[in-house]
């Protein structure tokens, strides 16, 4: 989670990395919307723009007079108690405002929320909407990261978002598991740092003695499965998860392809040989549980899973996590030490058999801003961990994200659990 001097350095380191990210991309990379569940670059860095303007400035800017009076409908997202918004399968039509004119915009409030930062006596409710704004931006930070993935991945060309050298090939290390005695835990967000609403309160949970897998699934691993005709044999599959598999004739995970190279997988920096040492990466909660079931395991639920990382949040074990600080964008095999769980931030988030719900005891956030978690309680799974793609300081053990069963453009990735004999 941030933690420096002030709220505007915050804001300001984050609103840095947001400029350095769309870096390497073209005016042309940053209009284009590849599926409706992606967002143009360009949209994204307007978004952004427009939650500091929304939510601090028209409340809080002295004589506050709107940017540009059409924005407000242009890019709202889901806000519906803001008013109307333009639809969200239609943002790639907007070639205008132009590139440009957006980073003209980002400017402008950059300026004007600095002047409010640096204003004496600032209102605490300010403060506690930029920082819900910075963690807001950081979330945009790795949508930005995995819409232009997808973008790109669709180019016949495979353009890299960023070149690097090919690596050498990993080779997985065997599977081993911690155990992890049961009882009653607590969970939820402990008060310390930022949260959003959803990781509250904190409350106690019975668990059951369990096993997590020391490390994450590899590319080699969900690669037997598929050789095993996992694609093919219903039995490993929920019912809606196997009506997926047949609506799309899949046969194999996001950006995998298999022709006269053998297998390879399309990453942020090109294609590549398919490397079966990597973490399996890009795979929606059918896949996430087919697999398990293949395999022996389960998925962890998202108790099971902050119980056993909350040791090691603090620990260099966290520190030391492939997040998006580290610039390789795709994660990073297991280091092979046993004695710890690995990979559990950074890397891939982990998807949990845990449905997104509400917390005994959960409020929504008061005003607009409560639109930003409660409302998608429905649906949808828990991920935990953070991923290549992550800020490092936008991940804790209590951080819960959440998809819906069928997405897989986002970094997740498989960590197998199971019970252990009562």
């Amino acid at each position: 989670m941030l933690a420096s001097a002030t709220p505007l350095t915050d804001f300001e380191s984050v609103r840095e990395l947001t400029t350095a990210l769309i870096a390497p991309l073209s005016a042309e990379d940053c209009c284009v919307q590849s599926m409706p569940d992606a967002s143009p670059a360009k949209w994204h860095l307007a978004h952004t723009t427009w939650f500091f303007e929304t939510f601090v400035l028209a409340r809080f800017e002295a004589e506050f007079r709107a940017y540009d009076a059409s924005y407000k409908r242009l890019f709202n997202s889901y806000y519906n108690t803001v008013g109307d918004k333009h639809p969200r399968a239609q943002r790639g039509l907007l070639t205008r405002p132009t590139l440009a004119e957006v980073i003209d915009y980002r400017r402008d409030v950059e300026q004007r929320m600095t002047r409010l930062l640096q204003r004496r006596g600032i209102d605490a409710a300010a403060l506690s909407l930029t920082r819900l704004g910075i963690q807001h931006e950081q979330q945009h930070q790795e949508l930005l990261l995995t819409d232009i993935k997808h973008l790109l991945s669709l180019n016949p060309q495979h353009p890299a978002y960023r070149y690097a050298d090919a690596a050498a090939q990993n080779t997985p290390s065997t599977l081993r598991w911690h155990a992890y005695k049961g009882g009653v835990a607590r969970i939820g967000h402990d008060g310390k740092g930022y949260s959003f609403d959803n990781e509250r309160p904190r409350h106690k949970i019975f668990l059951h003695d369990y096993e997590l897998a020391f490390r994450l699934v590899t590319n080699g691993e969900y690669l037997q499965f598929i050789e095993a005709g996992g694609y093919a044999e219903p039995t490993h599959w929920l019912a809606e998860g196997w009506d997926w598999v047949c609506a799309g004739g899949r046969k194999h995970p996001l950006y995998w392809q298999h022709g006269d190279a053998g297998w390879q997988e399309y990453t942020l920096t090109g294609l590549h040989a398919l490397d079966p040492g990597l973490p399996l990466v890009h795979v929606c909660y059918y896949e996430a549980d087919a697999y398990a079931r293949w395999a022996g395991a389960r998925l962890p639920t998202e108790g099971e899973w902050e119980h056993a990382a909350t040791a090691y949040e603090t620990t260099q074990a966290h520190a030391d996590a492939n997040f998006v600080d580290n610039k390789r964008l795709h994660p990073s095999p297991a280091s092979g030490n046993e004695t710890d769980l690995q990979q559990l931030f950074g890397d891939a988030w982990q998807w949990t058999q845990s449905s997104y719900a509400p917390y005994p005891g959960f409020r929504p956030a008061a005003g607009a801003v409560g639109e930003y978690n409660g409302k998608f309680m429905v649906n949808q799974y828990v991920l935990r961990g953070g991923s290549c793609a992550t800020p490092a300081n936008h991940s804790r053990a209590s951080y819960r994200n959440f998809f819906p069963a069928s997405a897989c453009w986002q970094f997740s990735g498989i960590r197998l659990a199971r019970d252990t004999a009562l």
